[in-house]
C-alpha cells in the first residue's frame, strides 16, 4: 500500500469556510449528520468493549495469562478511545448550542429592526435603539461565524481511496483518464490507464481530505487523448453523507447515464484533528 497522500488544509480559527456570512440551514444538516456518525462510532466502540470485558471473565478462569495481558491492553486502548470520543461529542453539543443561542439573539435583533424601520414615527430614542439594534446584529453575526470555525475543527478527516471507474463498454484497454476531487481549497489529481486485462493502474491512490461546514467535494473526470482532453463528466457529492463510522464504498454516476462511474472508498476518522 502507497503512502496516504495528505492534502490537509485546515480551516481557519476565526471564522468558518463560510466567510463572515453564517449559513445556519447549512450547519444544522452537518451536525445532525456529524452526530448521527459520532454516536454510530460511540456504539460500535462500546460493543467492542463488552466483548472484550466478556473475554477477560472468561480467560480469568481458564488463568491465560499472556492472552490476558493482551487483552487489558485492548480494553485500555479503546476505553481511552470512547472517553475522547465522550469529550469530542459533548464539545460539539457545547458549541452547537452555543451557535444556536446566538442564532436565536440574531434572528430576534433582525426582526426588531425590521419593526423599528418599518415604523412612520422616528424619536431619538427610536434611532438609538436601531443603532444599538444593528450592533447587536453584527456581533451576533461575527459569533456565529467563530462558532462556525470552531465546529470545523471537530469534523474529523475523510480517508478516500480510490477504487477505480466503472464502465464495463466504455472503458477499452489503453485508455487513460484523469480524476480530479476538489475539497474547498484541497485538491487531489490523478491520473489512471486501463490494462489490457481490464486492471487499471493509477499514479496515486490514497489521500486524506479535511471536511467543511460549507463545502462539497467536485468531481471531474477527463479521458486522455495524445495532447486532447475530453471531459468525461463533473458531479457534486454532498459531505453530509461521508460521516459514518462504517468504511463506505461511493460509486458516483460521471455521465448523465451513469454509463461511467467512479468508485471510491471513504472511511471517516472523527478525532484526527483532536488526537
Amino acid at each position: 500500500m502507497s503512502p496516504v497522500k495528505s492534502v490537509k488544509v485546515y480551516p481557519p480559527l476565526h471564522k468558518g469556510s463560510g466567510g463572515m456570512v453564517p449559513q445556519p440551514q447549512q450547519v444544522e444538516k452537518i451536525v445532525r449528520a456529524l452526530r448521527r456518525g459520532l454516536n454510530e462510532y460511540l456504539e460500535l466502540r462500546q460493543i467492542e468493549l463488552d466483548f472484550l470485558t466478556s473475554q477477560q471473565k472468561d480467560t480469568k478462569r481458564n488463568s491465560r495469562l499472556a492472552f490476558l495481558y493482551d487483552l487489558d491492553k485492548q480494553t485500555r486502548s479503546i476505553e481511552r478511545y470512547i472517553r475522547k470520543l465522550e469529550f469530542h461529542i459533548s464539545k460539539v453539543e457545547e458549541l452547537y448550542e452555543s451557535y444556536c443561542l446566538h442564532r436565536r439573539l440574531r434572528d430576534g435583533a433582525s426582526s426588531m429592526k425590521q419593526a423599528f424601520s418599518s415604523s412612520s414615527r422616528s424619536t431619538k430614542a427610536s434611532r438609538e435603539s436601531l443603532v444599538e439594534l444593528h450592533r447587536n446584529f453584527k456581533e451576533c453575526t461575527e459569533d456565529m461565524c467563530i462558532l462556525e470555525g470552531a465546529l470545523e475543527t471537530h469534523l474529523g478527516e475523510f480517508y478516500i481511496r480510490m477504487k477505480g471507474l466503472v464502465g464495463f463498454a466504455r472503458l477499452c484497454p489503453g485508455d487513460q483518464y484523469e480524476v480530479f476531487l476538489k475539497l474547498g481549497h484541497q485538491k487531489w489529481k490523478l491520473k489512471g490507464k486501463i490494462e489490457a486485462d481490464d486492471r487499471q493502474l493509477w499514479d496515486e491512490e490514497e489521500v486524506v481530505f479535511v471536511p467543511y461546514l460549507h463545502e462539497n467535494f467536485e468531481i471531474k473526470v477527463t479521458e486522455l487523448r495524445g495532447l486532447m482532453t475530453i471531459l468525461v463528466g463533473t458531479v457534486t457529492c454532498d459531505t453530509a453523507s461521508f460521516f459514518s463510522a462504517r468504511t463506505q464504498i461511493m460509486i458516483v454516476d460521471i455521465t448523465e447515464l451513469g454509463t461511467i462511474k467512479l468508485k471510491l472508498e471513504v472511511l471517516w476518522e472523527p478525532l484526527a484533528q483532536s488526537i
